[in-house]
């Protein structure tokens, strides 16, 4: 009996000297990592700032197969959120600053734990160094359990590090996974069109075509607008040498919009024409090299480029529909042959501030239009001089199988920026 009084004295020592070494570990933790990236800059950017794609590179989840995730409507940019509940607890990031291709701030929530983070990115030999630092506060259990994983510092720390090791990983197959198979001449059916004109940097085309498509698939929701088709870009200039570029993003449906004067968002209709269709399987960074292979092919077999059409990407497997950009399908038609490619305006209601659907259709208010890029400025794009998507050739080489995941017909090559290509 006087043993076990012992032994239950020193388990009551024992709690009490944890607890009293526990309560004198500070609260606030600092921690920092970092790793290179084997990918340019804006391309780790550019999928870090997508929190869809989180899921996919945080190591958290390889710890807890419960764990589920919630996404804000736009995932991307400032005022950008997930959410996750899991075993282990609950919690939120959102990006409250970005700086595009440079860096992006974040306020972290966990389990009544409050924080803030900061990812930098910079180029460096052999790809883009991404450096993470956060800081923050933890309560009492936490510490207790941090103890145990040898300080709030070196458990914080382990998760970015095996984090990044992840993210290096998934890029690198994301990224350089793809194939681009030029097709044969097709007649593209025409379409009426609800579209969102931007004019922006060259470097800057391919983000503001993400936020406004999110927006723009969010109204038609909100609004019960159904689209008939896939959603497409149709670019009307493309000024390497002023690094502008003007293009509209559209949504197709069965009946016209008509909104205010001077709308940002207006609908148009272009009828059917020929060009040749070329097909991208993977990430939008490819679509230079795809722009490239369509124009080389049409030189080599005597395709006369219609330079008086529109060149159109059309997202038939978007970032809305899978995340995994190595499974995305973006189809290019290049405008070909002599006949004109007819493309017109659908005009505004003189006088009125709502967006008004023709019959049964409601829609909302024009306020409550998809809010415009941060970045972007809006315009009406003028008639430019540089029409065009331009070129360089490549030809298609097999797939890398370097990952575990499953292997199609691929290409593995350095991942390119996500900007459309020069003349």
């Amino acid at each position: 009996m006087r043993i076990l009084k012992y032994i239950l004295l020193l388990a009551i020592l024992a709690i009490i000297g944890l607890s009293v070494y526990v309560a004198t570990q500070p609260s606030e933790f600092e921690v920092e990592r970092s790793r290179v990236i084997k990918a340019q800059k804006s391309v780790v950017f550019s999928y870090v700032n997508d929190y869809r794609n989180w899921e996919d590179f945080g190591s958290w989840k390889d710890d807890d197969s419960s764990m589920k995730f919630t996404y804000s409507d736009t995932t991307i940019g400032t005022g950008a959120s997930y959410a996750w509940k899991g075993s282990a607890g609950e919690g939120k990031i959102t990006t409250i600053f970005e700086k595009e291709n440079d860096s992006i701030a974040q306020k972290v929530l966990f389990s009544g734990n409050e924080g803030t983070a900061y990812l930098t990115f910079k180029d460096t030999v052999g790809g883009t160094k991404v450096t993470w630092h956060s800081k923050g506060k933890i309560g009492f259990m936490d510490k207790v359990y941090a103890t145990f994983k040898g300080g709030a510092e070196k458990m914080v720390g382990l998760t970015y590090e095996k984090t990044l090791a992840k993210l290096d990983k998934v890029i690198s197959y994301e990224m350089n996974t793809y194939t681009i198979k030029v097709g044969g001449v097709v007649q593209k059916p025409g379409t009426i069109y609800f579209q969102h004109k931007v004019t922006c940097k060259i470097s800057e085309v391919q983000k503001n075509v993400n936020l406004v498509l999110q927006s723009m698939v969010l109204f038609f929701k909100e609004n019960g607008i159904g689209m008939t088709g896939s959603p497409f870009v149709l670019y009307d200039s493309y000024d390497v040498v002023n690094d502008k570029a003007s293009f509209s993003v559209c949504l197709p449906m069965r009946e016209e919009i008509y909104t205010a004067d001077g709308s940002d968002y207006t609908s148009g209709k272009i009828e059917t024409f020929q060009a040749l269709k070329t097909t991208l399987k993977g990430d939008y960074s490819h679509t230079k090299e795809a722009w490239a292979e369509a124009r080389t092919h049409a030189r080599t077999n005597n395709l006369a480029e219609n330079m008086s059409g529109k060149r159109m990407e059309v997202y038939s497997v978007s970032m809305n529909q899978v995340k995994n950009p190595s499974k995305w399908v973006t189809e290019i038609y290049l405008p070909v042959g002599n006949a004109p490619v007819v493309v017109s305006e659908i005009g505004g209601v003189e006088g009125s501030t709502d967006a008004v659907a023709p019959a049964t259709a409601v829609v909302k208010p024009a306020g409550t239009v998809p809010a415009k890029p941060a970045t972007a400025t809006q315009t009406k794009p003028a008639t430019s001089t540089t029409q065009a998507k331009p070129a360089t050739s490549t030809t298609a080489k097999p797939a890398s199988t370097t990952n575990s995941k499953p292997a199609t017909t691929v290409k593995p090559t350095t991942a390119k920026p996500a900007t459309k290509p020069t003349e």
